[in-house]
């Protein structure tokens, strides 16, 4: 009767721990904050403090990011071991090919949080646009990525977007964006800003502001 009741037991923890590590879709893991959908893209806001692991969680699109902190962390595959520590830092950008969906899980393995904006493609192109905009440092099948180091007082070569893109800012920055008419706006921007911009443009990026700093632009395909 003893043996039976543990067997109980058992068999109901495991029953729990394999219910609890069910994968989600990314979207409703609590990590990811979703902050703007459109047609194209999803983008969502992560936050994994120190010590903390997302659940597994599902991608089902190409996507890109882009980390807004540093931060050490591990990521794990269902079934699988973790993966060895990886060290991350504003700025660095990444880009993944989702052939089929993709589940996995994040550890924060450091004593800073995790911060990252990741976007979900939502759709492949037909016919991928041939021209990039600028050096590509991330890229899959429905997107590229450029990045833009500027220091204080610097401007990025003038460059032409034929394909809507996302623009993200990894760390504080005073743009000044100015487009081939001579129009100009400027945006004091904080770690995590993006604009969506959904026409073809061609303009200047600037830093107008003391610090130096950095802009990404993932562009659709």
């Amino acid at each position: 009767m003893r043996s039976t009741y543990r067997s109980v037991l058992v068999f109901a923890f495991v029953t729990l721990c394999v219910a609890q590590q069910a994968p989600i879709p990314v979207e409703q893991d609590p990590f990811h904050l979703l902050i703007f959908k459109n047609d194209f893209i999803e983008v969502m806001r992560v936050n994994v403090p120190p010590g903390k692991s997302t659940p597994y969680h599902t991608h089902e699109h190409d996507g890109a990011a882009v980390q807004l902190s540093n931060a050490t962390t591990t990521q794990q595959k269902v079934g699988e071991a973790e993966s060895p520590k990886q060290q991350g830092k504003p700025g660095d950008v990444w880009a993944r090919t989702v052939d089929t969906p993709y589940t996995h899980r994040v550890i924060n393995q450091g004593g800073t949080p995790f911060e990252v904006i990741d976007v979900e493609l939502l759709q492949r192109p037909k016919s991928p646009a041939t021209v990039a905009a600028g050096e590509v440092i991330a890229e899959n099948p429905s997107s590229r990525a450029y990045r833009w180091k500027l220091a204080a007082g610097d401007k990025a070569i003038s460059h032409s977007h034929g394909r809507p893109y996302l623009l993200v800012a990894p760390v504080a920055m005073q743009l000044k964006t100015t487009t081939s008419d001579g129009e100009s706006v400027t945006d004091l921007l904080k770690p995590g800003d993006y604009h969506w911009v959904d026409k073809a443009v061609r303009h200047t990026l600037e830093n107008v502001g003391t610090q130096p700093g950095e802009i990404v632009e993932i562009e659709l395909k």
